[in-house]
């Protein structure tokens, strides 16, 4: 997905900035609610939370607890890769498994997040899947023990 800089796009005045915020504390709010809160109808928070979706700037989903669903093996898997990154990075936000997916710098060129039912699970996604991708030359599979935070509350800066 591409990306511009929060400052740069158009979308991103100060109300939507407080809209965005609103939501990352709590997603349920209602747009009459969320409206009060910055000056707006509810028609015009539905507007621009709209017009925010579209634009890609935001999603709005249910996190789940992976555990608490069935999916009890997270890890990260950090990739090297042969060739042109693209291609493998695209191969890989195919796969149902992986939830993010990231191009980056350093020792690594993709890291991926994976989420499985179990070991074997997660053994078969990297064995048949991951590392028989086109240009995938090293893969190290970081297992999650335990999850410390996950926060979604960044705001807009």
């Amino acid at each position: 997905m591409n990306r511009k800089n929060a400052a740069q796009h158009p979308l991103l005045d100060d109300i939507a900035k407080r809209i965005i915020e609103l939501l990352q504390e709590d997603g349920r709010l209602p747009y009459s609610t969320i409206g009060k809160m910055v000056g707006l109808s509810e028609a015009a928070v539905r507007q621009r939370v709209q017009k925010l979706s579209d634009a890609g700037v935001i999603q709005i989903v249910a996190v789940t607890d992976p555990m608490q669903v069935g999916l009890f093996r997270q890890a990260m898997i950090a990739i090297n890769v042969e060739g042109p990154l693209d291609p493998v990075a695209d191969a890989l936000s195919a796969m149902d498994e992986i939830d993010y997916v990231v191009v980056c710098a350093g020792r690594f060129d993709i890291l991926c997040e994976v989420i499985c039912e179990d070991d074997a699970s997660l053994l078969d996604l990297i064995s048949t899947k991951i590392r028989t991708v086109p240009g995938v030359r090293y893969a190290e599979t970081l297992v999650y023990l335990r999850l410390c935070k996950q926060s979604y509350q960044w705001g807009t800066r």
